[in-house]
C-alpha cells in the first residue's frame, strides 16, 4: 500500500486544513485514462477508495490507482512557487 513521508503527511494536514475540510477529509489520487494521475482535495473518499493515513493525514487512493502506487511513497519536494506532490519507490 502506498505510504506517506513525514513531509507529505505534514502537507496533506496543512492543506486540508487551510480548505476547511472536516476531519475525514484529505487528498484523493486517482488514475487518469490518459496516462497519469490527478490529485484533488476531498471532504470524504468514494465508495472503494483505499485509505492511508498517517497522524491526521488522510489519502484516498481509487481502486485503479491502488495497485499502481502499492509499492510508491508519497513525498513532497520544493518547487518553483511552492511544493510539489512526488511518488518514488521506497
Amino acid at each position: 500500500m502506498l505510504t506517506l513521508t513525514e513531509n507529505a503527511r505534514t502537507a496533506v494536514e496543512t492543506l486540508t486544513s487551510r480548505a476547511g475540510l472536516p476531519e475525514e477529509g484529505g487528498l484523493r489520487i486517482a488514475e487518469q485514462d490518459s496516462g497519469g494521475f490527478e490529485l484533488a482535495l476531498v471532504a470524504a473518499p468514494d465508495p472503494g477508495d483505499d485509505t492511508v493515513t498517517a497522524g491526521d493525514a488522510h489519502v484516498y487512493v481509487d481502486p485503479r490507482a491502488s495497485a499502481t502506487l502499492s509499492d510508491l511513497e508519497l513525498d513532497v519536494a520544493p518547487a518553483e512557487g511552492g511544493s510539489q506532490f512526488m511518488l518514488a519507490r521506497r
